[in-house]
């Protein structure tokens, strides 16, 4: 199952470093699948996006993806991906880039051929063969016709996926330069959210979380002094204050961070998926990992 990691400081900026593939060589590692692509994005201090992306496919990229990562930024997204729609490339790797927006996405949406006729000319604004780079760009053209705002652009987007085309998840991480938006839809996959303060619930460490099952691990010592949240696919640390967020709820995080959340999606997908319904590829990529 793909893992979804969203972090931020704002309005401080914050040096982290991020090992994307951890994994330790057991057999306990390799009998699990291997992820099929790494990405990191953050941004520079006059807002630029960058990301950092590893289709693995080969020792090599694994070789590549395992390199520690010392970046700064109000704001970090990463992303794990076990392939469910397209191929093994670095346009298929998340996170995505539009309008100055990062994006990254665990579930499955299918009828992809329904959704581009939806989307029409904005169909431009995607470069590769995902579902999940298809609904950043649904979510792009509702942000626009929303005047801008991100949540209720995700909201409509959303919307308009649950009740036209047969959904299996939706978890979400959307981030800018100074915020932080997460949805998770249905209940099908976990999504978590720690308003972590400065030092952690102990009051005294850096940060230093760490996946389950060692894809995944960010360390910032600054963290030790200034608070910051947290949106993961599974609690990172040991601290009691990791909230599960609802199905269909839609938290968002402010440049201050203001944290609100409502529950944007109270209905079930209209057309819901089981792992029994998806092609064999895309079910192995939603079990755990």
């Amino acid at each position: 199952m793909c893992r979804l990691f969203g972090l931020t400081s704002s309005p401080h900026r914050t040096h982290a470093t991020f090992w994307l593939l951890d994994a330790p060589d057991s057999l306990s590692a390799q009998s699990h699948r291997e992820p099929d692509g790494t990405g990191l994005g953050y941004f520079e201090a006059d807002g630029t996006p960058e990301v950092h992306k590893a289709p693995i496919a080969a020792y090599e990229d694994r070789a590549f993806a395992r390199e520690a990562r010392e970046v700064e930024s109000a704001t970090f997204l990463a992303h794990i991906r076990y392939a469910s729609t397209g191929g093994l490339d670095m346009r298929n790797t998340h996170p995505f880039e539009q309008e100055g927006r990062l994006f990254a996405h665990n579930g499955v949406i299918e009828g992809l051929d329904e959704l581009d006729r939806h989307l029409g000319e904005d169909r431009s604004l995607v470069r590769g063969d995902t579902d999940s780079e298809r609904f950043f760009a649904l979510v792009t053209r509702e942000t626009a016709a929303h005047g801008g705002d991100v949540s209720a652009g995700l909201a409509a987007a959303a919307r308009w996926v649950a009740e036209h085309l047969p959904l299996f998840a939706l978890n979400i991480v959307l981030t800018t330069p100074d915020e932080l938006w997460a949805l998770r839809y249905p209940a099908t996959h976990e999504l978590y959210v720690l308003r972590r303060p400065a030092g952690g619930h102990h009051g005294a460490r850096h940060l230093d979380h760490a996946g389950r099952y060692g894809h995944l691990r960010v360390r910032s010592a600054r963290l030790g002094a200034i608070p910051s949240v947290v949106v993961a696919s599974e609690p990172m640390d040991e601290s009691p204050l990791w909230r599960l967020l609802d199905p269909g709820e839609l938290l968002h995080v402010g440049p201050d961070l203001h944290t609100t959340s409502r529950i944007a999606l109270p209905d079930a997908p209209a057309h819901p998926l089981t792992l029994a319904d998806l092609r064999p590829t895309a079910a192995a990529s939603q079990r755990p990992a």
